[in-house]
């Protein structure tokens, strides 16, 4: 059975239009023949335009139709919502989307986990080597490689989950992910060399990486666009919870002298898996996902579930504005990686690369989990854990107050405001590092420069932190999105593995020995992403995925987005036809 467009202009310039779908399998439409019949003047727009496109897809006993006016109608609906309206309407998808975006927590607990425990006494008396004068080092190789190594893993888990999600759909990558991260804590829990906490790391990178890719897709393809970009950047508050818990328990177990100290809190990781699985099991699919294998019947299902209460009408034009967007980028036939890169689709992934990249050439590695600084500039180890809760906690508040602050300021002007800021900490902590060298027994430069690093994370957090999250979902094509968010997350992952190779050698007072002067190198990173954010980051705060989509296919000038006009179905032929 065949699906017609049928499109009928009326006297009154109104437009009625039925497409008709199946939705037996998950093949995608093709396009077999095209007709159109043109009015010649604004006269004859009272007479009938027959537009048929003819779409060779399987047979099913019953065929799905959506309209031009729905969509349209889903389409205003998103524009005209507040946040409340929307709560009140979808308030289901906000509590699903919080689920994967929760198990985030585990990612952002190690994070600063493992870095943390370079100075960590137990740590260092059981994976290091005593050195005269500075006690017990974990040598510079292993730090570099234990750095690395939960990145690594991050990296092959979000590539793999790319392909994952679009065979399985999100939520059985989701639940596999949790029941992959219950068995990998076995490892670092009871790893005692160096090597197999570097094997441990790379294992538990696995889940963590599909974590990473899976919660901020999910999220922007369940919630409508006035709360897309809170309920994406939850996935930093995730993050930062997961850092200010990490901080916490390793503050308190900083006096622990046994191997329970570094155990304990590699256990506690075992609290997340279970609970989450559970949950897993009742979450909805994405309505995108279903829309893009053809099956809209099942798409609809699940928009009713999203509901307050349930609605056919509302269900049924959100998933004909879906059925729109995904018409107009069906000239993307296998949605491969190399996809990505051609066309329009290029300049959307360079952007979503590039912003949650920045976030490692702001000074991620520096700045963000400063305990091993704070040590090495002079401060006893219990100053330096204090100061690194009090940094994970200024951390969660810049989370939390950069959602109200991207509601009115946007994407762009916070995302290159912040890079500007860090920029210059970082050049004022290496500018101090002379008078440190200079007087090592004055606690004055070491404080300023300990208070910077704790001003950019608060910084870090209001801005880049969570704006990069934001970035790659929305200006991603809806067909491309998970692989896209993979790509962007993969880069992120690159230049992690990067940075945390080389961070602890410049550090570590038995290798490069550079300290505060590491500021200057990431001043030189970050200062280069700023100038890139300026010339090649647009606005998409307001926008629709269809309007997007729209706006990448005219290439529009990045200064243009924010104000540009665009009319999405007006121009949707056109851009199929491209």
């Amino acid at each position: 059975m065949a699906g017609q467009l049928l499109m009928h202009y009326s006297p009154a310039g109104g437009v009625a239009s039925t497409l008709v779908f199946d939705n037996k399998t998950p093949a995608q439409a093709r396009l077999i023949s095209h007709q159109t019949t043109m009015p010649d003047t604004k006269a004859e727009l009272g007479s009938t335009y027959l537009e048929s496109t003819v779409f060779d897809q399987p047979e099913t006993d019953t065929p799905w139709e959506y309209s031009i006016e729905a969509a349209k109608a889903a389409n205003a609906r998103e524009h005209e919502m507040t946040v409340t309206q929307a709560l009140k309407l979808f308030p289901w998808a906000v509590v699903w989307s919080l689920v994967p975006s929760i198990a985030i927590v585990m990612e952002g607990y190690d994070t600063i986990l493992i870095t943390s425990f370079f100075g960590y006494p137990a740590f260092r008396r059981q994976f290091g080597e005593e050195h005269p004068g500075q006690g017990y080092q974990v040598a510079g190789s292993w730090q570099s490689a234990l750095g690395a190594a939960g990145n690594l893993g991050c990296m092959i888990g979000a590539l793999i989950n790319g392909y994952f999600i679009e065979r399985w759909g999100f939520k059985r990558v989701f639940l596999l992910a949790q029941v992959l991260m219950c068995a990998f804590i076995f490892i670092p829990f009871f790893g005692t060399t160096a090597g197999l906490q570097v094997a441990g790391q790379v294992l538990c990178g696995l889940p963590w990486g599909m974590f990473a890719t899976l919660g901020p897709a999910y999220s922007s393809e369940l919630c409508p666009m006035v709360l897309r970009p809170y309920l994406t950047a939850f996935v930093n508050v995730s993050f930062v919870m997961g850092q200010l818990v990490s901080a916490g328990v390793l503050q308190g177990l900083i006096d622990l002298n046994d191997q329970w100290s570094y155990r304990i809190p590699f256990a506690l990781q075992w609290m997340w898996p279970v609970p989450l699985f559970i949950f897993g099991c009742f979450m909805p699919e994405s309505p995108w996902w279903h829309v893009r294998r053809g099956q809209y019947d099942a798409a609809a299902k699940i928009v009713n579930r999203l509901l307050a209460a349930p609605d056919t009408e509302t269900a049924h034009q959100t998933v004909a504005m879906m059925v729109h967007t995904n018409n107009l980028e069906q000239e993307i036939k296998e949605g491969s990686y190399l996809d990505c890169f051609r066309g329009p689709n290029a300049r959307r992934t360079e952007i979503a690369c590039m912003a949650l990249a920045g976030q490692v050439f702001s000074g991620l590695s520096f700045a963000y989990s400063p305990t091993y600084f704070f040590e090495q500039a002079g401060m006893g180890d219990d100053e330096s854990y204090k100061l690194g809760l009090g940094g994970a906690g200024l951390a969660f508040v810049g989370t939390t107050v950069s959602a109200l602050a991207m509601h009115r300021l946007g994407r762009r002007s916070m995302y290159v405001g912040g890079m500007a800021l860090m920029s210059v900490y970082l050049l004022v902590v290496g500018g101090l590092t002379p008078a440190t060298r200079a007087h090592p027994s004055s606690t004055a430069v070491h404080w300023v420069q300990s208070v910077l690093c704790i001003i950019w994370i608060f910084t870090f957090s209001l801005t880049v932190g969570p704006i990069a999250w934001v970035i790659p979902p929305e200006v991603s094509s809806t067909r491309l999105r998970s692989k896209t968010v993979v790509l962007a997350r993969n880069s992120y992952y690159i230049a992690c593995v990067v940075a945390n190779g080389l961070e602890p050698l410049m550090m570590n007072p038995t290798a490069w020995d550079w300290r505060g002067y590491t500021g200057f190198l990431w001043f030189g990173t970050a200062f280069l992403t700023f100038v890139w954010s300026y010339f090649r980051l647009p606005e998409t705060k307001g926008r629709t995925y269809e309007e997007l989509e729209v706006m990448f296919g005219r290439e529009v000038p990045t200064h243009e987005f924010g104000t540009y006009a665009v009319d999405a179905y007006y121009d949707d032929r056109q851009l199929a036809r491209r």
